[in-house]
């Protein structure tokens, strides 16, 4: 199969932007990766487009203002995953010889507040029908079985938002000590509000072609070694809709049969990968994917960030965009705005965040139903 590169990335800034619609922020992205790949909007043959929370048929309503040149553009569901989702079905594509050229856009215009949706009737009754009350379980659970620290948990904050200031695409560029960190309010026991996420708008935008033709655009082509879809095995995925709370069945993770299948396609192993960026919606989902991503054993996680192994001079760094944490989460942009900064990262543009030697970076993703994606490059 044919091997397939990015050659173009784009991105606007994370936040919230009053009365601009989203179709005017995901062009703006689309125009910015378009002139970073020298490519002219009629080159390109194959769109998808991951824009969740607004009308139908939202990727054509932001694109062919460029130009309506025919171009098939399809629109993909898959919750937080859905630019992950994207990006697989672009390179799919590129490698069985369907297309050459492919733009991938992750966009969103959302609502202050909790993301809504993907519960049962039983859970709205119960008040479990927020996100933080399962990333608080799942969080207790942890922290029973292997002795993790609320501690812990806000030193991934404090990290994250430590490297958010020195990123212009970051919603919140703020730095907190750790005792404002656990002396913000309480959301979900022990989950503290400078310890999440928030919903909020963006877009990012990644443009593929395959390796023989990158050089006609690009002279720092990043190559993409693997790109990998699961959906959550049973009792394997705490999150909505929660059928499966008293199964007494164990499964691996999302995450970690994703990451799996991808160092397999990659013919690498977790200690390959020199920076990531991982789906931090909390500080200790952070910690439990460091675990799930291979990068230390079930358990290990606190030690990581004791240890400082995911600061920018550790053994992985992790989320020195100031991860969703500090970005914020976009949910249809939020895997394409990891992959482009992790196409930064691999062409040693993002300055005082740059890894040092970075040639081989990865993105993850999970949400709604254990969607997940992993998305590996090196240059």
């Amino acid at each position: 199969m044919r091997e397939v590169c990015i050659v173009g990335v784009g991105m606007h800034k994370y936040g919230r932007f009053g009365d601009k619609p989203y179709w005017e922020i995901g062009q703006e992205a689309a125009r910015m990766a378009l002139d970073n790949a020298g490519m002219a909007w009629p080159e390109i043959q194959q769109v998808f487009s991951s824009i969740l929370r607004v009308q139908y048929a939202s990727g054509t309503r932001v694109l062919l203002p460029l130009g309506r040149t025919g171009v098939p553009v399809a629109d993909v569901a898959a919750g937080c995953a859905s630019g992950g989702v994207s990006m697989r079905q672009a390179v799919i594509g590129i490698q069985a010889g369907l297309f050459d050229t492919c733009l991938v856009l992750g966009a969103e215009k959302a609502p202050r507040g909790f993301a809504p949706g993907g519960y049962d009737d039983w859970q709205y009754l119960t008040g479990m029908s927020t996100n933080p009350s399962y990333w608080a379980m799942d969080a207790r659970r942890h922290m029973h079985e292997f002795g993790t620290t609320e501690m812990q948990i806000a030193k991934v904050a404090y990290k994250n938002h430590k490297y958010s200031v020195e990123n212009p695409y970051a919603m919140y560029r703020k730095e907190f000590s750790i005792e404002e960190i656990m002396t913000s309010p309480m959301i979900c026991d022990p989950i503290h509000l400078f310890e999440i996420c928030a919903t909020n708008e963006a877009a990012a935008v990644a443009i593929l072609c395959p390796k023989e033709m990158a050089h006609r655009y690009t002279s720092k082509p990043i190559t993409i070694a693997a790109v990998t879809h699961v959906t959550g095995r049973y009792s394997s995925w705490m999150g909505a809709p929660a059928t499966q709370f008293s199964a007494r069945i164990s499964n691996p993770s999302p995450t970690a049969v994703a990451s799996g299948m991808a160092y397999a396609e990659a013919g690498i192993g977790p200690e390959d990968i020199d920076v990531a960026e991982c789906q931090d919606t909390s500080a200790f989902d952070e910690i439990s994917l460091y675990e799930e991503l291979g990068f230390c054993p079930r358990g290990d996680g606190g030690r990581m960030i004791d240890d400082g192994e995911t600061e920018i001079d550790g053994s992985i760094p992790m989320n020195l965009s100031g991860g969703l944490i500090s970005k914020g989460e976009p949910v249809g942009a939020s895997h394409l705005g990891q992959v482009v900064e992790m196409v930064w990262q691999l062409r040693g543009e993002t300055g005082s965040r740059q890894v040092a030697g970075a040639r081989t970076a990865l993105a993850h993703v999970v949400g709604s139903d254990g969607h997940c994606a992993i998305t590996i490059m090196k240059n």
